[in-house]
């Protein structure tokens, strides 16, 4: 199978992905195979609630609005352009972690753009919407009936490996994929650095950051780098209209259990009803709750983000260069790789 077709098999699924928004979900005319797949993935995006309570219809359509925005003809062919692969694909697993909505999307995808042949192994907390891509790709191009398959069973037949998970199961991923080709990904959180100089509009974006998937992505901050003596109440002010995230039951539950736990530890918190701000070196803060640290200096602060990369997944800032703009750490480019490491650079050299 071509590139090309390679590429446009993946730009027509974006073009189905477009006809569902958190604005509204509308069946559009002139799309692929929506007599097959429209009402399928509709029903699939109301059931994902009852499979895992954090797979909010509004998180769904977010992840389903951001990848449809990436799967163009323009941003595949930049994406690829920089990349040479070969003619024969390999066999390559996936081990994919289930904290967000079709958060293993980017291997996947990364995998068969490359010309390989996938075999992925899903979590137990996002199983259901994989496959019906899976399906929907076959019915575009059917010469991916031949190329992608799941199982719950232990992986065989496989020449390669991307896992993804926590820092202990890193250690299992080590001794059972260290002989073959491999990408391994650890526990990373993000941060922000605030300086007290940012606008209320980026405070507010910066509580995107914080709530959007309930604060569970690798790419959520949970922690604040700030200066000394800031006024934490601006913060507060700025993220008000995200208050309504109390409401949700499991996130409600979380914050009074953190809370309790925190006050019978006699630790000083800040707190606005629906976020508990508290001082702490660690950068993976709880639901509900976000770390905060306070610097001296930019630069030496620069130095300290250098040395903690390793557990870093991207730094929001104005102040420090390739910071992320506040607001954006969940809409990532095809570029950004997690953990740093290129996966199609990997890919192509299989």
């Amino acid at each position: 199978m071509l590139l090309e077709n390679r590429i446009n098999t993946f730009v027509e699924f974006g073009n189905f992905l477009s006809q569902f928004s958190r604005d509204k979900i509308e069946k559009k005319e002139n799309v692929l195979f929506n007599e097959l797949f429209f009402e399928a993935f509709e029903m699939q995006l109301k059931r994902a609630k009852n499979f895992n309570g954090w797979f909010t219809e509004d998180n769904i359509l977010y992840a389903f609005e951001s990848w449809s925005n990436l799967l163009t003809t323009k941003n595949l062919n930049n994406w690829t352009s920089t990349y040479s692969f070969k003619n024969e694909g390999k066999n390559v697993a996936i081990v994919m972690a289930g904290n967000i909505p079709l958060v293993g999307f980017h291997d996947f995808l990364s995998v068969l753009i490359a010309g390989h042949s996938v075999v992925v192994k899903q979590s137990s907390n996002d199983k259901h919407f994989l496959p019906l891509v899976a399906k929907y790709l076959e019915h575009v191009e059917p010469a991916f009936k031949d190329t992608i398959r799941f199982t719950e069973e232990k992986l065989t037949n496989f020449d390669a490996a991307i896992a993804t998970g926590s820092t202990n199961t890193a250690r299992y991923f080590d001794y059972y994929f260290g002989k073959y080709p491999n990408i391994i990904r650890k526990n990373r959180n993000s941060v922000a650095v605030v300086t007290g100089n940012e606008t209320e509009e980026e405070l507010r974006r910066l509580g995107e950051d914080v709530f959007r998937y309930f604060g569970l992505g690798c790419r959520s901050v949970s922690k604040l780098f700030v200066p000394k003596n800031y006024d934490f109440d601006k913060l507060f002010k700025a993220v008000f209209d995200y208050g309504d995230i109390i409401n949700y039951k499991k996130y409600q539950n979380n914050y009074d259990y953190n809370k309790a736990v925190y006050l019978m530890s006699e630790f000083d918190l800040l707190e606005n009803g629906f976020l508990m701000l508290k001082e702490d070196t660690s950068y993976s803060s709880p639901i509900a709750s976000l770390f905060y640290e306070y610097y001296d200096d930019v630069d030496s602060l620069q130095e300290k983000l250098l040395q903690d990369k390793d557990d870093i997944q991207c730094v929001v800032s104005n102040a420090l260069e390739n910071g992320v703009p506040f607001g954006q750490t969940q809409q990532p480019s095809l570029t950004d790789y997690a953990d740093g490491v290129d996966t199609l650079e990997f890919l192509s050299k299989l």
